[in-house]
């Protein structure tokens, strides 16, 4: 598993990369040559959705989406099992209803054809399924620790102080 999110944050890295390399290169061109190549706008901004969400995955892996845990750190190990269970619940009926909703525009996502390159929208939007199916099932895995009593302290608080993710999680990972 570790591989295979490896892989994914070197085609986050990379998107990233081309993003880059497009907004600057049309940068340039304009200001020094009065052009531009229309082509890498629309495509940063695809990227950038891509980024954005396939992101968003391996964030909720890492434990660094935002939280606040004021709350939660005055409970007890019960207490905070109780929030846990709430909270991953409730990210299991998002990600249904952002699958549900692709689902329902799929069609005329998959129809609808990008303005200068003429993919069809669904190459943009369809990263939904993607996204909403990695978190969905992260929460359903922590949902189901936390149920059966099998879920560490540790990953009752994820939050951190800093910008870095607390070592007692990074040991942690390691061991899975």
């Amino acid at each position: 598993m570790n591989r295979l999110f490896q892989a994914i944050e070197a085609l986050l890295a990379l998107l990233l990369a081309a993003m880059v390399v497009m907004v600057f290169g049309n940068v340039v061109l304009r200001y020094a040559f009065n052009s531009g190549i229309v082509v890498s706008e629309e495509l940063s901004r695809v990227f950038f959705v891509w980024v954005t969400f396939i992101g968003a995955v391996v964030a909720m892996r890492d434990g660094s989406h935002l939280g606040m845990d004021t709350l939660v750190r005055a409970l007890s190990r019960r207490g905070r099992i109780v929030c846990c269970v709430l909270s991953q619940s409730l990210i299991l009926i998002c990600c249904a209803m952002l699958l549900r909703g692709t689902w329902l525009q799929h069609e005329v996502n998959a129809s609808t054809l990008a303005p200068v390159t003429e993919i069809p929208m669904i190459w943009v939007y369809g990263v939904v399924y993607l996204s909403a199916t990695g978190i969905g099932l992260h929460a359903l895995v922590k949902l189901w620790r936390a149920v059966t009593g099998r879920i560490l302290d540790s990953e009752l608080l994820e939050t951190s102080e800093g910008e870095e993710l607390p070592q007692v999680h990074i040991a942690e990972r390691a061991d899975r």
